[in-house]
């Protein structure tokens, strides 16, 4: 393993953490304007309709699969231009 991927690591973990809290507010947000509840539903909520639960699952999967990739692409190119080396 070269440096640049040892140094990434931490880098990594810290653009994961931070991915994760830009992709929940942004779910937050968005299921607001889908449903026009505040809080989306759990798998074990009975009182939802797994319709509803389904929908919110496959929303909240997307929008953190943006944003992860969005949030990870963008630290391995500031990682390039810094260290002139590509981390993964």
């Amino acid at each position: 393993m070269n440096a640049s991927k040892i140094a990434y690591r931490p880098v990594g973990l810290a653009l994961g953490a931070l991915s994760g809290v830009i992709a929940g507010a942004a779910f937050k947000q968005v299921w607001k304007i889908v449903e026009g509840e505040g809080d989306a539903p759990d798998a074990t909520d009975e009182n939802r309709p797994w319709n509803q639960i389904l929908i919110a699952a496959a929303i909240q999967g997307a929008i953190f699969a943006v944003v992860k990739a969005s949030v990870d692409r963008s630290g391995a190119v500031a990682v390039r231009r810094l260290t002139g080396t590509w981390p993964g």
